[in-house]
């Protein structure tokens, strides 16, 4: 069979294959209220997400959301803008370099390093910065693309 008539692992995909280089970007504020979602979701209630004076005197200097409020960005860049919807992580390698304090903007970034053709599958470069341009996650992660429309 030539590569023109094997079917591609990307059919049905909605945003289709994504090219290597090919980047998105999505920034947001965090909120006091992320932290209670998160909390609700998780049980996670660590005082240095809850208890400012205690917080402010720790190595961070300020309250700081929780780690996944900080990936999230990340979950909604793929599900949402690339590879997009239909993504799910597979695997992720992440290392988190500087905490995130509530009211902080930060920006999550993805680039497409590896895509395959014969499934939906690709490897992203991840990072997660704060408004200062400073990088406070960093690493990598596989995802899979669900088809969700009729080829």
């Amino acid at each position: 069979m030539t590569d023109e008539a094997r079917p591609s692992g990307w059919d049905g995909v909605i945003n289709g294959m994504p090219r290597e280089g090919q980047s998105a970007e999505r920034s947001r504020t965090t909120t006091m209220q992320d932290i209670i979602a998160f909390t609700e979701m998780t049980g996670d209630r660590n005082p240095l997400h809850y208890d400012r004076e205690l917080a402010e005197a720790s190595v961070f200097g300020k309250l700081i959301v929780q780690g996944g409020v900080t990936s999230g960005i990340l979950n909604a860049l793929v599900a949402e803008d690339l590879p997009g919807p239909g993504t799910v992580f597979l695997g992720c390698e992440w290392k988190f370099l500087k905490a995130v304090g509530v009211g902080e903007t930060i920006t999550g970034r993805v680039e497409i390093l590896t895509v395959r053709a014969d499934k939906p599958i690709c490897t992203l470069k991840t990072s997660v910065r704060n408004a200062a341009g400073d990088l406070c996650l960093d690493g990598v992660a596989t995802t899979f693309t669900v088809p969700l429309k009729k080829s």
